[in-house]
């Protein structure tokens, strides 16, 4: 695959200790032409699934050929794989603990059967003598620099035919009809994301005929836009992101509602609110 030379980052380093620049660093000092889009760094700490999401939002948007790297590692140091993801459309570098998750569950059967894995064991491509508790900095932002200036997947280390998948990404459907959602990500208006798609409203509940619950209460909806949305109370629409958001007008529907990422949202069989 032709590179773009373009590099993202994903991670939950923010942008007060300096961690995230290094990143920046690392790949310019190997690889001066990279482009590089900060994707986000407020991914909340050790939130897989919220990295998981984000980059799934995103990464469609860049050009064929640009690399993604994203870090959200709690388990930095330890055994769990780090790897690098080619697909038909781009290349991805992240420890394999589900980050790639959203990308993986998105993408078709004929994309998957036509992407490659492999795990990073080749240190070559990394930084000389790499810590244990800073892996995206030794070993996974080198990796991206050197796939972003052309180096072969197959270079960085043995083929691996799968990675890991949160169970959190997809919502369930229990047996009596009820889709039992997660939010994923709490935007900074406060807007509460689920994993649940606009599809999933079509399939399961023709007709708009839903009723939402959120932190034991009803939510209003679905609405159409945030300005339909009665004042100081929640109510859920479809997103930009084509997924089930909780939303307050004017406000803050995760401050209101006093939820987080990972509490559950349902969908139940019932007259549209």
């Amino acid at each position: 695959m032709e590179r773009s030379g373009i590099i993202t980052l994903t991670t939950d380093f923010g942008l007060v200790d300096g961690y995230a620049a290094v990143l920046h660093g690392v790949i310019w000092s190997i690889f001066p032409q990279a482009r590089i889009v900060d994707l986000s760094h407020e991914v909340r700490p050790q939130q897989v699934l919220q990295g998981a999401f984000l980059l799934a939002s995103a990464w469609r948007y860049f050009p064929r050929g640009t690399v993604h790297l994203a870090v959200v590692d709690p388990g930095v140091g330890t055994l769990r794989g780090a790897i690098a993801v080619e697909t038909p459309h781009a290349l991805f570098v992240a420890p394999d603990n589900g980050l790639l998750s959203g990308v993986w569950e998105e993408i078709d059967a004929a994309e998957r059967a036509a992407s490659r894995i492999v795990e990073l064991t080749e240190p070559r491509y990394w930084l000389p003598h790499p810590s244990f508790t800073f892996h995206g900095r030794d070993i996974f932002a080198p990796v991206a620099a050197h796939l972003a200036a052309g180096v072969p997947l197959e270079a960085l280390g043995r083929p691996r035919q799968a990675l890991v998948v949160l169970e959190e990404i997809r919502p369930q459907i229990l047996e009596d009809g009820t889709v039992l959602g997660r939010i994923v990500h709490i935007d900074r208006f406060g807007n509460l994301i689920s994993n649940i798609g606009a599809e999933m409203l079509i399939q399961f509940f023709p007709g708009g005929k839903v009723r939402c619950e959120a932190a034991g209460r009803k939510i209003a909806g679905p609405l159409r836009t945030y300005a339909e949305g009665p004042a100081d109370e929640p109510f859920f629409l479809i997103g930009s992101h084509n997924r089930l958001e909780i939303a307050v007008r004017n406000g803050s529907a995760a401050r209101l509602l006093n939820l987080t990422i990972g509490d559950p949202v349902r969908l139940c069989p019932g007259r549209r609110l």
